[in-house]
């Protein structure tokens, strides 16, 4: 059980734990609604839906929040202890820094835990979610998927630009702009309108029914004409008061359906539940693998002589001919030809590189996913390991100087997993090895300052420093001579 002190040193390390977090999700998650709140904003949701929708999404800022939080809140705890002499009083005491470290030590493993259950059993959950609504309000509320005053081709085989959306349920419109997408031999249509009102139709949800008032109709019947009747066809233009006008929006709806019954995304999914996605994205990669290997030597079947498979080695390939035997036209006409195959082959394995690429970036995506659930829970540890043994060193608390080498760790962290991860969507790295090398890495660092800490290093000593670098300062220093005052 925890005594007096335990409890103490535990009180005193969530009193800027709490805070932290929450400062942090709050900064982590401004970054969300910056990208997102731009795009539902003013057009039709409710505060209560938007703040579903960003609770939804909320879930995979923890992984990252977590960590920092506990590096942060550690840094802070123990530098406290120090600054107020409180550490030197507990080693007085007879307390070791190990024993004055492990009740934390133990909070920070609970921690990881939670971490770990949260990224298995809630995150998967939450971003099935928060996909699921982003599509169920792209097909209930179609004028989410447009911006104001922006020219898109959201409604299919039409460009289209509202200039102010506004109502209850983003329906009511101003300054209408439709132009249909049609080639030089295709009859031409615009319309402009002052007013509109957008609505699926209620006959059929398939259909966007556009009702537009205090417009005009621009065409061109182009459709089935010679150049010289084109040239003279004069342009028309009708006016109207009210227009209504039907656009097919099957093909989105029936996208957006289709995602929104995704239930095997691997985001979904849990740790156990991702083996066999991984199992099955590896098979699937590797008979795509061989057959892409059998085109590229069938390429080449033509030039190769036939080797069985039981052979364990191949012998030379005996050229049909010896080039220096032909005459010097006949020379450069098989080079000329051996050329234009190599390059060829060249094209044709940069062509299915481009086929790879996308398939190894996906199985990487997938293991890296699963592997973090993790390796985040094992960061919570080794920054704890870091941030105790820093504080207790430098022995400052507060928002200063302990916030900014909290920071810089973090940064360095954040930077080597973004490294590896490009690394392994490459196909450069193993993505086991690119999840697990920046707690490779952070672990010796963590445990060399734990040690320097034990042994009570003056890490940070200016003047320790100072003492050393002094022989080879004072080579390229002119020795002042005394000088008497007058």
């Amino acid at each position: 059980m925890f005594n007096i002190l335990d409890r103490y040193i535990i009180k005193t390390f969530f009193g800027p734990f709490l805070f932290i977090f929450s400062v942090l999700f709050f900064i982590f998650m401004v970054n969300i609604v910056w990208i997102q709140l731009g795009q539902i904003m003013g057009k039709g949701m409710t505060y209560f839906e938007i703040g579903k929708l960003l609770f939804y999404a909320s879930a995979s800022v923890v992984n990252m929040v977590l960590p920092l939080t506990i590096l942060l809140s550690s840094i802070m705890t123990f530098g406290e202890f120090g600054e107020r002499y409180e550490l030197a009083a507990m080693k007085a005491a007879g307390t070791s820094l190990t024993r004055i470290m492990a009740p934390l030590f133990i909070v920070s493993i609970f921690l990881s835990f939670i971490l770990y259950l949260f990224s298995n059993n809630i995150t998967p959950d939450f971003q099935k979610k928060a996909i699921n609504m982003r599509y169920s309000i792209a097909v209930t509320k179609p004028a989410l998927n447009f911006t104001e005053g922006s020219f898109l081709d959201q409604i299919p085989g039409y460009v289209v630009k509202f200039d102010k959306i506004y109502g209850e349920n983003a329906e009511n419109l101003e300054g209408v702009y439709i132009h249909k997408k049609a080639s030089a031999y295709e009859n031409q249509r615009t319309i402009r309108a002052k007013k509109g009102k957008i609505t699926i139709a209620k006959e059929n949800s398939n259909y966007l029914k556009l009702l537009l008032f205090d417009g005009h109709i621009f065409e061109e019947d182009f459709a089935n004409k010679d150049y010289n009747t084109r040239i003279n066809q004069p342009d028309q233009a009708i006016k109207f008061d009210t227009l209504t006008s039907f656009f097919d929006i099957s093909e989105i709806i029936n996208k957006a359906i289709e995602q929104e019954r995704i239930t095997d995304d691997y985001r979904f999914q849990t740790f156990k539940q991702l083996y066999s996605t991984i199992d099955k994205t590896k098979k699937e990669n590797t008979k795509s693998f061989n057959n892409i290997n059998s085109d590229l030597v069938g390429q080449l079947s033509p030039y190769l002589n036939y080797i069985e498979k039981s052979q364990k080695f191949t012998k030379p390939i005996q050229p049909q001919y010896k080039l220096d035997t032909l005459k010097n036209k006949k020379q450069l006409e098989v080079i000329a030809n051996a050329y234009n195959k190599i390059d060829a082959l060249k094209i044709t394995a940069k062509n299915r590189e481009a086929e790879i690429n996308p398939m190894l970036k996906s199985y990487s995506r997938i293991v890296m996913y699963q592997q973090r659930i993790i390796a985040f829970s094992v960061t919570c540890i080794i920054f704890f390991l870091i941030g105790a043994s820093l504080g207790s060193i430098i022995r400052k608390g507060g928002m200063g100087f302990p916030v900014v080498i909290a920071i810089i760790i973090f940064i360095v962290f954040y930077v080597m997993n973004l490294s590896v991860e490009n690394l392994a969507w490459d196909g450069s790295m193993n993505p086991y090895l690119a999840t697990w090398l920046p707690n490779m890495v952070l672990l010796p660092f963590g445990a060399w300052l734990t040690y320097k800490a034990l042994t009570d290093s003056q890490l940070f000593d200016i003047e320790k420093y100072k003492a050393l670098l002094k022989p080879l300062t004072e080579r390229f220093s002119k020795k002042k001579e005394h000088q008497r005052y007058q």
